[in-house]
């Protein structure tokens, strides 16, 4: 099987957004959907103490994607327009299907330490399933699996490792979402099929993939081929993502990625006219 290299390497650019909360971004939408069927990441982080309660995302609307939360410290309070209430934990996951169209909210609060740290991926619908009925994933740390072999520990959201499936199940993209953990000197490989956009952020220490080294935090775009290889001298940690491309054209505006500018209009229209939220 032939080994992804590494296309592109990009590096976090900090930006404002919901009311003042301070992000290491990746990528975010455009029309020229570069990492399809990868919209937006982004790496947010409390980890001052001294500084007051982080600010969050107050209520808002979404249509036509997938938010995928993931938490690695403190937690995040979360309520929608559906009547849904909940508190996403260190290690948990919530997986938003928002579909034809939710309002929600989203706040962290800090952790026993202090510090709230975690991810937000976008993942696109297809044109055929982006007026689904909006659903959530919620995923408790203790039901990810983790699979560990020869120095590297595997936490695995979504897809297959050494045998091992996700709890995440039933999303178009067929996504791999994995939470690597390399001791010093150890390997991993992972298989992915041919065609599959792929693409590890590296957030602790460093790690090579391909022959080149990439320390934190940066975000690598792999090549087309048939396996990850990953390696650490000195120890690292990474997010793996991979999904299949939908290849269809996107128009993103602010929250919502539809397919036509008419889709866009029609989501403002609803919005003015209180008729977003089906029930």
């Amino acid at each position: 099987m032939s080994s992804r290299p590494i296309s592109h390497i990009i590096e976090p650019q900090v930006v404002i957004e919901g009311a003042g909360v301070k992000l290491r971004r990746s990528i975010m939408p455009q029309r020229s959907n570069e990492y399809d069927p990868f919209l937006l990441f982004d790496h947010f982080a409390f980890l001052d103490p001294l500084e007051s309660e982080p600010v969050g995302f107050p209520m808002h609307p979404h249509r036509g994607i997938e938010t995928v939360t993931y938490m690695l410290a403190g937690s995040t309070h979360h309520r929608d327009s559906l009547g849904n209430v909940g508190l996403i934990g260190p290690g948990d996951v919530q997986w938003m299907t928002s579909g034809r169209g939710i309002m929600h909210e989203e706040m962290p609060r800090r952790g026993p330490d202090g510090t709230v740290a975690g991810f937000q991926l976008w993942v696109n619908l297809p044109a055929a399933k982006k007026m689904t009925t909006p659903r959530y994933q919620d995923v408790s740390a203790e039901t990810i699996p983790v699979v560990s072999r020869n120095g590297t520990d595997v936490r695995v959201v979504a897809g297959e490792v050494w045998g091992t499936q996700g709890p995440v199940t039933e999303i178009a993209a067929h996504p791999l979402y994995l939470d690597v953990t390399l001791s010093a000197g150890a390997s991993f490989e992972q298989s992915i099929p041919q065609g599959h956009t792929a693409l590890a952020y590296v957030f602790e220490g460093a790690s090579t993939f391909g022959g080149e080294t990439v320390e934190a935090v940066r975000l690598v775009v792999f090549g087309d081929g048939e396996r990850i290889e990953a390696h650490s001298e000195t120890g690292g940690r990474f997010m793996l993502m991979a999904g299949a491309p939908f290849r269809e054209p996107i128009v993103p505006y602010g929250p919502f990625v539809m397919n036509t500018v008419e889709e866009i209009q029609q989501v403002l229209l609803e919005l003015r006219q209180g008729t977003f939220i089906k029930q």
